[in-house]
């Protein structure tokens, strides 16, 4: 009985497996649309990806913790596309400007934002930028974005600018 039961089951799937299925019928085409009238191509004038505000060049700061000098890992794809930009563009130069916070001394904080600035002008120069295209200062507490004394202003002012020359 068993044996008589398993070949029934496999007659079956093998009659399964022969049989085509059913092809449906294709539909009918579509009417060939009226074209629109030809219009000459519009020049494209190109934008300078730095003042794209669509591109990562468009990031020109990098920003730092308290009392920090390493580019945090949230800047660095910006500082990389920088330095590939920088690599592809020889006539372009940068300076990197390194900024504190206004606590500290005014000697620590000059210090600091040249370890700041002298980190991203590091990763640019690895990333392909010629050392003559770069420039490293510091301008310690001086150049403040924002001069409220908390500490959602002083992380504004804890950055390194990349300024790139006219």
């Amino acid at each position: 009985m068993k044996k008589l039961i398993i070949s029934i089951v496999l007659v079956n799937l093998l009659a399964a497996c022969a049989s085509e299925p059913k092809k449906e019928e294709a539909a009918p085409a579509p009417a060939p649309k009226a074209e629109a009238p030809k219009q000459a191509p519009v020049a494209k004038t190109e934008v300078d990806p730095l003042n794209d505000p669509a591109s990562i060049l468009a990031k020109r700061s990098t920003y730092y913790p308290f009392d920090v000098a390493v580019v945090q890992d949230e800047d660095k794809p910006a500082v990389q596309a920088h330095a590939k930009y920088l690599s592809e563009h020889a006539n372009r130069k940068v300076r990197l400007e390194g900024n504190c916070d206004e606590r500290g001394s005014n000697e620590y904080n000059l210090g600091l934002g040249q370890r700041r600035a002298d980190g991203v002008n590091k990763m640019l120069a690895l990333g392909g930028a010629r050392a003559d295209q770069l420039e490293s200062v510091s301008y310690g507490e001086e150049k403040p974005r924002c001069t409220d004394h908390n500490e959602a202003c002083w992380k504004q002012n804890r950055r390194t600018d990349l300024n790139y020359a006219k």
